[in-house]
Formats: structure tokens, C-alpha cells, sequence
């Protein structure tokens, strides 16, 4: 929507979105306004920017859609994600996998964990695209009536789902030995890792969807590229179906060009320093873990104060969450008995995860593997306006600083970097997608690179997304490991 500067000459006549801070007009009470269905992939990416940035033809995104695409077609989040279409591959390949291919799981199942997940975010755009796939499916369609109406066997998961989307630290063989149990609602430890793989992919994949603004879908069945909505308190951009509007002024100054430069400039110049101090001099391991506990307890005070009001899911999305006032807490908490820290080297992806995962349930662990390592490793070698750029510190940074919200350290990283690298805006933009996606706006988006193209704002939501899912999953493969031993 485009609203002139002149148009905003009395405040008290409009309203902003909380979410994606589009400008709205009053009207009248009762009055209908014929308004675009969406506006777009995104509603903090211009659409033109999107089709433009695309490095790859059209034809072939959607052949790509076609071959692994669940819907068949190219959606909002596969447009986004095509913005980096080596990665989209990737992630295509082992969603369907996860999804459609040969495994523990019937198909019915995996779609309704696929929707319990979303549903701990509130993340509507995904859970009404898995109930339209378990509708079309055409078998035990009461159950999209509600948790409840579900088999006591898939309630069962409702517990490690809530710790898995918020606290996964705090899951323990306990949690396992629960549902693997011997009874009629058992789970086999293969059912319980593809569905635990199904937790966490769809977890992080709210994540992305709230922190690249993904718009919701056209409904199929409305030919008419408008529809008749009122305008009292919703917006077109509505991720979870609970948004609302307030009065804002609109006289705050918006940064400058030169500003943004020397931000830019300033990076580039911080992580040049710190290759130097790299080597002239290398940490000693005390102090390597002296400035890991300090990063991890400097990340409670990140966001910490700004998200006094609980989202209220809306009850489309509500009928899926059971307990749904449990949410994220820092894993560091002030003045409390913290869980110890999870120490990458006893328990990590490459030489524990990966196997455990292969072997109880085959080939998906080449799959996760294969789309870990493509986005940590995915580069075009350019920064904003400067190329020839060697960006791993900085991927490394984004990547491990979500790793250390949830209590994962790397003895071999330097945690210091974390603090030079990320200013405190990128902070709260990633503890905001990364811990509770529901809240992300378009004002955080827009906050922090902002000399940077959306691609690069896109690939930062990638290496969150993918953080986020392996974090989860080294503490569940974790757990089951203690409990098979």
C-alpha cells in the first residue's frame, strides 16, 4: 500500500499494523473496502525485488517445485526461499522426503506433527497449509477439529513438541522413555526420531516464515483477486490471524544513507581487526569459556523487557496447542540453578546426531546434513557493496550465537567475536525469530544491515532457521542416546 506523504495530514485518520507497519486509513464503523488478497511473497520484501533478485529463471524454480514441492507450486515461501536457490534445493529435498517419502511414519501422521509444531508459534500460514494436505488426504478428517479429537498416541507428543519449540534443553531420556513405553500408544524409537526430525524442522520453519514476513496464500477457491474485508483491527499481511492495528505518529526520522554506510564500513573494518588479532595472538581455553558464559548471560538482556503482552493465538490455531501460556525462557536465567552447558564436543551433529539419525531412520540424516552444510557454507563472496568478501566469520557468528541462546558452546570459537561482529539490533532481530517468531515486525526487519540487499537480510533467516533446527535436534538425539544406553 502506498500512502503519500501529503495524505498524512491529520495523524488521528490512520493506523499502522504491528507487524509489518503498513499504514491503514480509518474508516467508518461497518464499512467494507475492497482490499488485494496479498501483497506479495512478502510483506517486508518488495515484490519486484523478489522477481528481480531471483538468480534463476522462473521455469526452473518451478520445475523445481514440481519434482519436491509438497503443494506442487511455487508458494510464498518457496518464492522467498528461491532468493538463494542452491539452498532451496536442498530444503526442498528433504521436506519432501520428510513428508512423502518411504518412512516410519503414515503420511496422515506426519502432516498433523507438522501442524502441532507450526501451531506452538501461532504460525498460521503453515498449519492451514498442512490441514488443507491432511483434508485432501481424506482419511480421520475429526481430527482437524482440535488436539483433542487426535489419537491419545499423537497427544502423547504434546509434551516433547513444547519443550522441543522452547526449552529443548530441558528434555531429558525420561521424556523418551515416556513414549516409547511398552502399551497400545507406544512409540518405536524410529516412529519417535522421524516425528522428533518433523518437531524441529517445522519449529525453525516458523521461524523463517514470521522473520522474512512470508504473506499468507490466495485462497484457492476465491477467484477474485480482492475480497470484501472490514477494517476495524486486521491487516492483509496477518501472519497469525491476531494482529492488531494502533495510532502512531508519523513524524519519526527514518536513518540516513551515509548512516547506514558507516555501519557497513564500520563491520567491514571490526572484522578485519579482529582476522589480525587472530593472528598476532590465540585465546587460552579459560578464557575462550570465560567469554562464552559472558555472551550467554549478555543475551538475557537482549529483548528481554519488550514482550510484556502474551500473543494470543488466534482459534483456528489455538485448537492445536495444549498448554499454550508455556514459551521460551533464557537458558541463563538471573539468580537461578541453570542447566549446565551443552558441550558441542560430548554431543555433537557431525560425530553423534548424524549417525544416530541415519541409522534409526535411513538416509534422512544425509539429507539434514547435506542442508546444514549448504547454507553454513552458501556465500556469493559479497557484503552490501563490497565484493571479494570472505563473510564465514560472519556466518559463523549468526550461527553459533543461536547455539549459545540455547546453552551449546564450541570450545574452538572465540564467543568475543560475537560481540564485535553483531550489533545489538541483529541481536534482538535473532532472539526474536529465533525464540519467539510469533513477535517479529517489520521495524525489526528493517533495524539492523540496512546498506544490505533482502537477499542477505534472507540468508540470515536461512542460517537461523537451521541453528535453531540443529540445536533441537542435539538436544532430543541427546536425550534418546541416554536412553538407549
Amino acid at each position: 500500500m502506498n500512502v503519500s506523504a501529503d495524505s498524512l495530514s491529520t495523524t488521528n485518520s490512520y493506523l499502522i499494523c504491528n507487524n509489518c507497519q503498513k499504514v491503514i486509513r480509518k474508516k467508518e464503523k461497518g464499512m467494507k473496502v475492497p482490499r488485494p488478497l496479498t501483497s506479495g511473497p512478502s510483506s517486508f520484501i518488495p515484490e519486484n525485488e523478489i522477481v528481480e533478485a531471483t538468480p534463476v529463471d522462473s521455469h526452473t524454480i518451478l520445475l523445481l517445485a514440481e519434482e519436491y514441492s509438497t503443494s506442487g507450486r511455487v508458494d510464498h515461501l518457496t518464492q522467498v526461499m528461491a532468493l538463494h536457490p542452491h539452498y532451496l534445493e536442498s530444503f526442498l529435498r528433504s521436506q519432501f522426503y520428510l513428508l512423502r517419502m518411504d518412512g516410519p511414519l503414515p503420511l496422515h501422521y506426519r502432516h498433523y506433527i507438522a501442524i502441532m509444531a507450526a501451531a506452538r508459534h501461532q504460525c498460521s500460514f503453515l498449519v492451514k497449509m498442512h490441514v488443507q494436505e491432511f483434508y485432501q488426504m481424506g482419511v480421520c478428517v475429526e481430527w482437524l477439529n482440535g488436539l483433542q479429537y487426535a489419537p491419545q498416541r499423537l497427544r502423547n507428543l504434546n509434551e516433547i513438541n513444547k519443550l522441543l519449540a522452547h526449552r529443548p534443553w530441558l528434555i531429558t531420556k525420561d521424556h523418551i522413555q515416556n513414549l516409547v513405553k511398552t502399551g497400545e500408544n507406544s512409540w518405536s524409537l524410529a516412529e519417535l526420531v522421524h516425528a522428533v526430525v518433523l518437531l524441529a524442522h517445522f519449529h525453525a520453519l516458523a521461524s523463517f516464515v514470521f522473520g522474512s514476513g512470508i504473506n499468507p496464500e490466495p485462497d484457492g477457491e476465491n477467484t477474485n483477486t480482492f475480497q470484501q474485508m472490514g477494517v476495524s483491527n486486521v491487516c492483509s499481511c496477518d501472519l497469525a490471524n491476531d494482529n492488531s492495528l494502533e495510532e502512531v505518529p508519523f513524524s519519526s526520522p527514518s536513518l540516513g544513507t551515509a548512516d547506514s554506510v558507516s555501519e557497513l564500513e564500520a563491520l567491514m573494518e571490526r572484522m578485519k581487526r579482529l582476522l589480525e588479532d587472530r593472528e598476532d595472538e590465540e585465546a587460552s581455553q579459560e578464557e575462550m569459556a570465560t567469554r562464552f558464559e559472558k555472551e550467554k548471560k549478555e543475551s538475557l538482556l537482549v529483548g528481554s523487557g519488550g514482550f510484556q503482552d502474551q500473543v494470543v493465538p488466534s482459534s483456528k490455531v489455538s485448537r492445536f496447542v495444549e498448554d499454550a501460556t508455556f514459551g521460551y525462557q533464557d537458558f541463563a536465567r538471573h539468580g537461578e540453578d541453570n542447566p549446565p552447558t551443552f558441550r558441542a564436543q560430548d554431543y555433537s551433529w557431525e560425530d553423534h546426531g548424524f549417525s544416530l539419525v541415519n541409522r534409526l531412520y535411513s538416509d534422512i540424516g544425509h539429507l539434514l546434513d547435506e542442508k546444514f552444510r549448504t547454507v553454513y557454507n552458501l556465500t556469493y563472496y559479497n557484503m552490501a557493496t563490497h565484493k571479494d568478501v570472505d563473510t564465514t566469520m560472519l556466518r559463523r557468528a549468526l550461527f553459533n550465537y543461536v547455539h549459545c541462546m540455547y546453552g551449546i558452546r564450541y570450545d574452538d570459537y572465540d564467543y568475543g567475536e560475537v560481540n564485535q561482529l553483531l550489533e545489538r539490533s541483529l541481536k534482538v532481530y535473532i532472539k526474536t525469530v529465533t525464540c519467539y517468531p510469533e513477535r517479529t515486525t517489520r521495524r525489526m526487519y528493517d533495524s539492523y544491515w540496512r546498506q544490505f540487499r533482502h537477499s542477505e537480510k534472507v540468508h540470515v533467516n536461512l542460517l537461523l532457521m537451521e541453528a535453531r533446527m540443529q540445536a533441537e535436534l542435539l538436544y532430543a538425539l541427546r536425550a534418546i542416546t541416554r536412553y538407549m544406553t
